[in-house]
C-alpha cells in the first residue's frame, strides 16, 4: 500500500515542487493550504505522514500539530517552517512533531527524513476507530514491536512514532533503568541536536496515556540517570 502524505502548506511556490517530488517517489499526496482543512483531512484516518507548515493563514501550525495529536493522530509529523530558532523547534517537538526542517531546505534531505520516519513508524495509517486485540488478560500492558502497537488489556493505545519507540525501549528491559543518553541516541538518530526537553515531553505524554488507560505499569524517573517502566500491579 502506498504511504499517504498530507502536505499542509499555503505557499504554492513551496508546495507545488514538494508535491511533485513526493509523487515521483510513489507516495500518495494530498495538499491543502489551511490548517483546518488539514485537520479535517486527518480526521478521515487515511494519513501516514503530515508535512506541516507553521505559518498558515487560518491557524498557527503549532496549534494544528497539537490538535492533531489530541484527536488521536499517531502518524508522523514533520514541521516545515521559516522559524529556525531553537525555541520554536523545541516547542514544535514538544507538541507532538517528530522532526523539524527549517526553510529553505533541500528536497533530498526532506525525502531522506520522510523515508526514515515512515520506516520507524512502519508506514501504517493513522488509526480509525480502535479495534480489539486478541483476547488478553484485562490487567496487561503489551507492546507489540513487530506490529508497532500498544495494548492495555483489549484496548489499543494510540501513540506517535517517537512515543512508541521510547515505550518499546523501556518495555524491552522492564524494571531496569534506561539512560537518557540511550533513549535519545536510539529514538532520535545521530542527526538529532535538539533539546533533551523533547524526551521529557515525550515521557510526559506517555505517562498521561498509560494513566488514562489504566495500564498496570508506569514510567518512573531514576534521577540523574534515566527512566524505567515498572509494573504497578502483580501480573
Amino acid at each position: 500500500m502506498l504511504a499517504h502524505v498530507l502536505v499542509v502548506e499555503d505557499d504554492d511556490k513551496i508546495a507545488a515542487p514538494l508535491v511533485r517530488t513526493l509523487e515521483r517517489e510513489d507516495y500518495e499526496v494530498h495538499r491543502v493550504a489551511e490548517g483546518q482543512a488539514g485537520l479535517d483531512h486527518l480526521a478521515r484516518g487515511e494519513v501516514d505522514l503530515l508535512l506541516l507548515d507553521l505559518g498558515l493563514p487560518d491557524l498557527d501550525g503549532l496549534d494544528v500539530c497539537r490538535r492533531a495529536r489530541e484527536s488521536g493522530f499517531a502518524g508522523g509529523i514533520i514541521i516545515l517552517t521559516a522559524r529556525d530558532g531553537e525555541l520554536d523547534r523545541v516547542v514544535g517537538l514538544d507538541v507532538g512533531a517528530d522532526d523539524y526542517l527549517a526553510k529553505p531546505f533541500s528536497l533530498a534531505e526532506l525525502l531522506a527524513r520522510t523515508r526514515a520516519l515512515l520506516r520507524r513508524s512502519g508506514g501504517s495509517p493513522s488509526p480509525a476507530p480502535r479495534e480489539s486485540a486478541p483476547a488478553t488478560p484485562a490487567n496487561t500492558l503489551r507492546v507489540d514491536v513487530a506490529a508497532r502497537r500498544i495494548w492495555v488489556g483489549e484496548v489499543e493505545l494510540a501513540a506517535t512514532s517517537k512515543e512508541f519507540d521510547v515505550l518499546a525501549l523501556l518495555d524491552a528491559t522492564r524494571g531496569a533503568v534506561v539512560s537518557r543518553e540511550q533513549l535519545i541516541n536510539d529514538v532520535w538518530d545521530e542527526n538529532w541536536y535538539g533539546s533533551t526537553k523533547t524526551l521529557d515531553a515525550t515521557i510526559g505524554r506517555l505517562r498521561q496515556k498509560l494513566d488514562e488507560a489504566g495500564a498496570p505499569a508506569a514510567i518512573t524517573t531514576a534521577r540523574g540517570v534515566g527512566f524505567r517502566l515498572e509494573n504497578t500491579t502483580d501480573a
